[in-house]
């Protein structure tokens, strides 16, 4: 196992000690993994899946498929896109895959990798400096640093239905599909949810499935996707670019390739205003959302002038006009953007077919699971196949399902009871030597993973770095630090609309979780800031 021996104990003085233990094999992960290694550190990784790729391993249902296009969505690094070639300028899943395999050749990462080990428990021991790691099949590691890359995504999310365990049918989270597969083909399929999995899975069900239900809470403010095939000359001419995109994906508010119109959406004609709202929309993907004027989303007014296109656009699509008023209602259900709109192909066009029905599960509720379907207040639907498109526990519970245990005993769970407190998105006070990436408080949802790898990445190597240099052990976030980092966030929140929306961004859709504001909004300001503390040999932390 690399090196790792089954068995170790905090006891064993000679058990090899690493420089770093890094958890998860997504974009952040592997990164890690090459950088320090290029730097000399003695470094391993423990991933629970069995291959690399993060979310693109466990996310392998009908339709998955990434909703940043490349190349934004990829490595920067010349040697792996000067000859990888994408066939889509939206990627499935299993190009994905093929993708990380590609990677891992490149870069040889898997000879330092432990694959199907699932990191279980954590704990900082103060005498040496180090954090003694343990995993579900009795590994236990040591190393100076723990660096986890878990990802906003982690841990899915399931509902406390009534009997659920009773349904008789097949049942997945749409995170915990069968790596096998499974057909929708002449089956009745029931999808719960209406996010980003749920429009996918919708749309490849409504393919072959006997009948499709749609069970929505909130309607999706879906964006289309203007998906296209990409051949190798269409490729070799757009890495022409290549070193351009990649240096303005540093610059822009969610590492895009795309500049906002810094206007007042309310400061140009209407005229003005439709043919730009026009211009992003066949672009496709996110232009429409983070293209748009600078200030749609802090003015409720500049908002609603986006969601009236995108509502006049969508219900365009759909036939049934009492249907059109549940999927786009003229009324908001909350402003543009702030809830993650998905990208869709020909979602709205589903709902036109006869073998597809939406229920409206606010107008009637899910009672509970039965043998044979789903008994809402209007009776009984009978499925063979119930599909969890439900979300995770986002930003944070990859981290806190991990014992983690810091200085004072606490576990990193018990710390952030009452809501995620951190110092520049990358550590927390108390927990010395730990840190994570694309986690509570940086742009992490907010950014597409590939850029905010690399942004915050190079940001945790040079730390590494300079420590190694100026003999420092030990690196911790101070109390007061967290504290105007936190204040900063609630600030943030307050000037914008991401408040207004139950969303995952705010850590609204998961029962009792604390309501903050999980993401820093911008990367540009985000790393601004984070290199003026590393500038002043690391301000706001301890270093001993």
């Amino acid at each position: 196992m690399n090196g790792v021996q089954s068995g170790q104990t905090q006891e064993n003085d000679d058990a090899e000690v690493l420089d770093a233990l890094i958890v998860g094999a997504g974009f952040n992960g592997i990164y890690q993994l090459h950088r320090l290694r290029q730097e000399g550190f003695k470094v391993r990784l423990f991933e629970a899946g069995a291959d690399l790729g993060g979310i693109w391993y466990w996310n392998c249902y009908p339709g998955a498929r990434v909703d940043s296009h490349v190349p934004v969505y990829e490595f920067s690094i010349e040697e792996l896109w000067r000859d990888w070639n994408w066939t889509e300028r939206f990627p499935a899943w299993d190009e994905l895959r093929r993708y990380f395999k590609y990677v891992d050749k490149k870069l040889d990462l898997s000879r330092d990798i432990v694959f199907e080990t699932r990191v279980s428990a954590a704990e900082f021991d103060e005498a040496h400096d180090q954090w003694v790691i343990s995993t579900t099949d009795g590994v236990t590691v040591r190393a100076r640093f723990f660096i986890l890359c878990t990802g906003f995504a982690s841990k899915p999310h399931i509902p406390n239905y009534k009997g659920l365990e009773s349904f008789a049918g097949e049942s997945w989270h749409t995170a915990l599909w069968p790596q096998e597969g499974s057909s929708f083909a002449g089956k009745r399929v029931g999808v719960v949810g209406t996010g980003a999995s749920g429009v996918q899975v919708v749309q490849e069900a409504s393919k072959d499935a006997a009948h499709l239900t749609v069970f929505q809470r909130t309607p999706i403010l879906a964006l289309p996707m203007q998906q296209r095939k990409l051949d190798a000359e269409t490729q070799k001419q757009m890495k022409a670019d290549y070193p351009e995109i990649f240096r303005m994906r540093r610059e822009t508010f969610g590492g895009f390739d795309i500049l906002r119109d810094e206007r007042s959406a309310l400061e140009v004609s209407p005229e003005e205003r439709r043919a730009l709202y026009e211009k992003l929309w066949q672009k496709g993907g996110f232009h429409y959302w983070v293209g748009g004027f600078a200030d749609v989303l802090t003015d409720e007014d500049a908002n609603r002038t986006m969601y009236d296109f995108w509502c006049e656009k969508t219900r365009a699509r759909i036939k049934d006009p009492a249907l059109a008023d549940k999927l786009a209602p003229k009324e908001p259900p909350h402003p543009f953007g702030v809830k993650r709109p998905s990208l869709e192909q020909w979602y709205y066009e589903v709902f036109n077919q006869e073998n597809v029905s939406l229920v409206d599960v606010r107008e009637t509720p899910i009672e509970e699971v039965v043998p044979e379907g789903v008994r809402t207040a209007d009776g009984l639907i009978e499925l063979d196949m119930l599909v969890l498109a439900t979300g995770f526990d986002a930003v944070t519970g990859g981290l806190n399902q991990i014992d983690i245990r810091g200085t004072s005993g606490l576990t990193l769970k018990e710390k952030w009871t009452e809501g995620a407190r951190t110092y520049l998105g990358f550590a927390t006070s108390g927990f010395p030597n730990m840190l994570f990436l694309y986690g509570p408080q940086s742009p992490s949802g907010f950014c597409n993973g590939p850029t905010c790898a690399e942004l915050q990445g190079e940001w945790v190597v040079d730390c590494l770095t300079y420590m190694r240099e100026n003999n420092k052990r030990r690196i911790e976030a101070t109390g007061q630090a967290e504290e105007e980092w936190t204040q900063l966030m609630n600030t943030i929140a307050d000037m914008t609309l991401f408040p207004r929306a139950d969303s995952w961004y705010m850590g609204a859709n998961i029962p009792g979780k604390p309501r903050q504001l999980l993401n820093f909004p911008g990367v540009p300001i985000y790393m601004d800031q984070c290199n003026a503390a590393a500038s002043k040999g690391y301000e706001g932390f301890v270093l001993g």
